[in-house]
Formats: structure tokens, C-alpha cells, sequence
């Protein structure tokens, strides 16, 4: 027998403009190597205040102006249409997070579809993943059944907490953050490279 299939944690907020900027290529590379997806998205307010990093509004102005000229360059890096400041940024993620968990849950369509489409929906596409009608839509367009936005509302919070938690404890302190079978931990779009070929056994 070969050696087990892997599997990949990634920890991310719903609004993540770097989680967007990675994700096709993410989708590809775990694909490629047959590995296994939970995608958990959590409060990163909370994860931030407990790990040392800050919120985008109470950065100094120079972290700001960097993470501008870094989204316009991995913007064109990508070749992703991104709007640098969408018209419903920052909104609240908690909605479009139950919604990934729930349907995730469910099954049934493609949760990694899914996630890319909301991050999409904000980043590209100017709409505001708080809403029931741009969350439905999403959830339709990657296979799941509409009806996942109100009916996985409870137990979507719940794991949304338990997700905030497990990514305090396991040190996830960025977004996106890659875990691959619960030890190797790779952080930000930049590193895909390295979390390929870690799951060619090259690093």
C-alpha cells in the first residue's frame, strides 16, 4: 500500500482578500495531490487579539500603503480581477462562514467551489456576503442547496466558535493558513509553492 493521502486544514476569514487571491491555485495543488479539504473559517478578530496581529483599521498607515502595492501586485501575478477597495468591505463574515460550514456538513456540491465564490463575490464582484440573496446564489452555483443559508444557521455558529478556538490553539494566526495533516503549517498565498512541494516530499 502507498502512503496515506494527505489531508489539508485551512483556517481563513470569509472576507479574506489573500484566501481569495490563493484559492484556484489551492484548489489545484490539493487536487493535484489528492489531498482531503476541511475548510474552517473563523473569527479573526478574536484569533488576531489572541495571537498578536491586528485588524486592518488599527494598523499604521505604512502597513496599510504595504498591503495595498501587495494586492496590486498579486493581483497581476494571479491574473484575478480584485478591487483593492470593494464597495462591501469590510462586512460581516459570520453569515457566509455558516453557510461554508453547513454545506460542508451537507455535502452534496463543492465546498472549495463554494468558499472561492464568496471570496469572489466581494473581491471582484462587488457584492456583500453578508446578504441572504448573494449567499444563496453562491451556495446554488457550487451545487448546494440554497435553503443551507437559513437552515445551517445553529450549527454553523457553533462550529464557527469551535473553529476560532481550534485555530487560537493550534497557532493559525494569518489567513489563509494551510495545516497539512495536523503538523506542517504554512501561511499567506505566497507560500503555495512550498505547500506544493511539501506534498511532493521535496521540503
Amino acid at each position: 500500500m502507498g502512503d496515506p493521502l494527505p489531508h489539508i486544514d485551512l483556517y481563513f476569514v470569509a472576507i479574506s482578500p489573500w484566501t481569495y487571491l490563493a484559492m484556484p491555485r489551492f484548489r489545484e495543488i490539493a487536487a493535484r495531490h489528492g489531498a482531503d479539504v476541511t475548510y474552517k473559517p473563523a473569527d479573526y478578530g478574536r484569533v488576531f487579539k489572541a495571537t498578536g496581529g491586528l485588524q486592518l483599521n488599527e494598523r499604521s498607515e505604512a502597513r496599510k500603503d504595504y498591503r495595498l502595492q501587495e494586492l496590486r501586485r498579486a493581483r497581476i501575478r494571479t491574473g484575478l480581477p480584485l478591487t483593492t477597495h470593494p464597495a462591501h468591505f469590510p462586512t460581516n463574515p459570520a453569515p457566509a462562514s455558516y453557510a461554508i460550514i453547513a454545506a460542508q456538513a451537507a455535502g452534496g456540491g463543492d465546498t472549495g467551489a463554494l468558499v472561492e465564490g464568496l471570496l469572489a463575490a466581494c473581491w471582484a464582484e462587488e457584492r456583500n456576503i453578508a446578504e441572504d440573496d448573494v449567499i444563496r446564489a453562491c451556495l446554488e452555483q457550487a451545487g448546494f442547496d440554497p435553503g443551507l443559508a437559513d437552515s445551517g444557521l445553529l450549527s454553523g455558529a457553533t462550529t464557527y466558535e469551535a473553529n476560532t478556538e481550534e485555530a487560537i490553539q493550534v497557532g493559525a494566526f494569518g489567513a489563509p493558513f494551510f495545516i497539512v495533516d495536523g503538523e506542517e503549517k504554512f501561511w499567506g498565498q505566497d507560500r503555495l509553492e512550498d505547500l506544493d512541494l511539501f506534498l511532493q516530499g521535496k521540503l
